[in-house]
């Protein structure tokens, strides 16, 4: 079921392009009905009233900088499978269950932390057991590493987002 136009996600870019939060389409609309905001690109819906029709922002640019404080991505289970593409660490599978494994085991004295955690499938983490890599003969597809904030507004890019991409580093920026 498609969802309702109003409830579209849309990008903010402060006045530096620089993305600082996702918000909702009614929110939206109602910074750019206030002249908060300069609308850089739009979706195909509209939304419509007695004596207005708007068409759905999907890129919206603060018209005054603004200092925004990031929040840290939060660590859990999810956001590891994310950074890791859902793909085994260890052997690249997708297809499998996964679990998150300790790089560094806790009892060796590692910690709960983006750059100890990685996906594992349950074969593979059965296999290393309570060992680092190295002790079991194993090698890391990638470091673990603290995810960027930019990688965390790239998650919300599906196909309806297209629009998002230049803004995010998925696609070059193209000048008219």
């Amino acid at each position: 079921m498609e969802p309702v136009a109003i409830n579209q996600k849309v990008l903010i870019l402060n006045q530096n392009y620089q993305p600082i939060m996702v918000i909702g389409g009614k929110r939206a609309i109602i910074l750019m009905y206030l002249e908060k905001v300069d609308v850089l690109e739009h979706y195909s819906d509209y939304v419509h009233s007695q004596s207005l029709s708007l068409q759905i922002p999907s890129v919206i640019k603060l018209k005054k900088y603004t200092r925004y404080l990031r929040n840290n991505i939060t660590l859990s289970r999810k956001s590891i499978f994310l950074r890791d593409n859902h793909t085994c660490q260890y052997c690249g599978k997708k297809h499998l269950p996964l679990t998150v494994d300790h790089v560094v085991p806790k009892d060796k004295g590692g910690k709960d932390i983006w750059e100890n955690l990685t996906t594992a499938c349950l074969i593979c983490n059965n296999w290393k057991g309570n060992k680092t890599p190295r002790e079991g003969g194993m090698m890391l597809l990638s470091i673990p590493k603290k995810p960027s904030f930019v990688f965390y507004f790239q998650q919300f890019v599906k196909s309806k987002q297209h629009s998002w991409r230049p803004y995010l580093f998925m696609d070059p920026v193209k000048y008219d």
